[in-house]
């Protein structure tokens, strides 16, 4: 456990931001499944508008450096080409 006042504070920091962290993650990794799922149903405009939308939130956590930016635009790619494929 943390004995000055500054490392206490600092660990109440630390665990505040893990959780927040951890929702953001969350959000993220539930958007890139909800484009999966609209390309695994066959509806490429429903894919399409479901990617536009997840693009924002990966790119918002990809602003606030929760992920890295190559990360971010590897899952771009990778839903891109997935829409893209569909015929």
């Amino acid at each position: 456990m943390a004995n000055s006042a500054q490392a206490r504070k600092r660990a109440r920091q630390a665990s505040v931001a893990r959780a927040h962290n951890g929702s953001l993650r969350s959000r993220l990794r539930t958007a890139i499944k909800a484009v999966q799922k609209a390309v695994l149903t066959g509806d490429k405009e429903a894919a399409q508008a479901t990617f536009k939308a997840s693009m924002c939130a990966i790119d918002s956590i990809a602003d606030k450096k929760i992920i890295h930016k190559n990360k971010a635009a590897r899952h771009k790619s990778r839903l891109s080409a997935a829409i893209k494929a569909m015929s």
